[in-house]
């Protein structure tokens, strides 16, 4: 079997780390596997399965077409037509879609062609993209207008960011892209964001729910000095991961947060700018693990709770990382954040500080960690669940 994989990154970050999880897995399997990708830089053990679209320069193009007229997707022409031609002679047998936003491809040509192709097609939703006329995250202000037509869109200025408010125009043209496609079946990492994608234009679709997993032989409760080595055996630690940290992950709430606790409790944060290590209060430590997941599994070892305050969060994999390795999480009622906790933490409603610190306080000096590392959802019943829905 001959699968296309096709996804803003590969290899690096969330998604990219989907893709390639699942491309080593099916070539292990005697499978041919390609990863179609639009930006950055791929890991030199993935560059076996990385395809190119487009250049540079025709993402920073894109870029400027969405931010000036609000047309995310519908840049990347050029780019778009020689990938298409290139997807013909390769000649797949499965095409999975991941992300198809960032400034890479056009979305009219790619479904102009998937239409017509005769392939199996696979679409991971990752966000609500798909449906909405601008956001990528409307559960971050809990707007529903993508149910029945966006319009005025109130995160204009959230990714994918613009000068103008096109919307409206956006959602009615997705809606006339994205459907009637043959033998599309949709794929969503939680049971939440199934909910939201019945509720859209895309409800024609089989949905199916494939949580993301975790690989366990790295995230799981490992050994770590980071107390010793930081003269903190007599703290309570509290650890905060984000790929990027903004208003929506949470910064403001670790920082209000860390008002509100003694210096007993010290705030450990992975992810953080130079800019934001300077505004980080006394208590708090910046730390920098690189793109090196064994680092991460001993500070999610090392310490007594996870703190998760996102406002934006279709399942939330630092939330499984977490569990895996055996530490609690405490978390927003946000999206999927909640499944990917279940019974090893607590959930408190989106933006209440006082009841966030509250349930930091009773997981750390209860010392009854609820978490039970076997429940959480595991790569290799997500890959398996792949390689089922490919098979169909």
């Amino acid at each position: 079997m001959k699968v296309l994989m096709i996804n803003s990154v590969c290899g690096i970050r969330s998604t990219g780390r989907i893709c390639t999880d699942l491309a080593v897995e099916f070539e292990k399997q005697g499978h041919e596997v390609k990863i179609a990708y639009g930006r950055e830089n791929v890991p030199a053990e993935f560059e076996r399965f990385a395809v190119k679209i487009g250049s540079d320069l025709d993402v920073k193009l894109h870029g400027i077409k969405a931010r000036a007229f609000d047309a995310m997707g519908f840049g990347s022409v050029n780019a778009t037509k020689e990938f298409i031609h290139w997807v013909r002679e390769y000649d797949p047998d499965v095409i999975h879609l991941h992300n198809i936003h960032g400034y890479y491809i056009n979305i009219e040509l790619l479904f102009d062609y998937l239409r017509t192709c005769g392939k199996k097609i696979i679409w991971t939703l990752h966000d609500c993209w798909a449906f909405t006329g601008h956001s990528a995250y409307c559960d971050a202000i809990d707007c529903t207008r993508w149910q029945d037509g966006c319009h005025h869109c109130p995160q204009k200025s959230e990714y994918p960011k613009s000068l103008t408010d096109r919307s409206k125009r956006n959602w009615l043209k997705k809606k006339d892209i994205f459907t009637g496609v043959p033998d599309l079946t949709i794929v969503t990492p939680s049971d939440w964001l199934k909910g939201l994608v019945e509720k859209s234009f895309l409800k024609e679709y089989p949905i199916i729910v494939v949580h993301n997993g975790v690989d366990t032989t790295v995230f799981n409760p490992v050994e770590s000095d980071f107390r010793t080595n930081h003269g903190l055996e007599d703290k309570y630690l509290i650890l905060g991961v984000a790929a990027v940290w903004e208003k929506r992950k949470g910064f403001d709430d670790f920082i209000e947060l860390r008002q509100k606790l003694d210096q007993n409790y010290q705030i450990m944060m992975v992810g953080l700018t130079n800019k934001q290590k300077k505004l980080l209060l006394s208590g708090m430590i910046p730390i920098d693990v690189g793109d090196d997941p064994a680092k991460l599994a001993e500070l999610y070892s090392a310490a007594d709770v996870f703190v998760n305050p996102t406002y934006e969060e279709v399942l939330g994999m630092v939330n499984l990382e977490a569990v895996a390795c055996g530490t609690a999480v405490v978390t927003y009622n946000t999206g999927g954040s909640p499944e990917a906790v279940g019974d090893n933490g607590i959930v408190v409603q989106k933006g209440d500080i006082q009841k966030l610190t509250e349930a930091v306080k009773r997981v750390c000096e209860s010392r009854e960690n609820p978490c039970v590392p076997d429940s959480v959802f595991n790569k290799r019943d997500m890959i398996k669940q792949y390689s089922d829905a490919y098979s169909k």
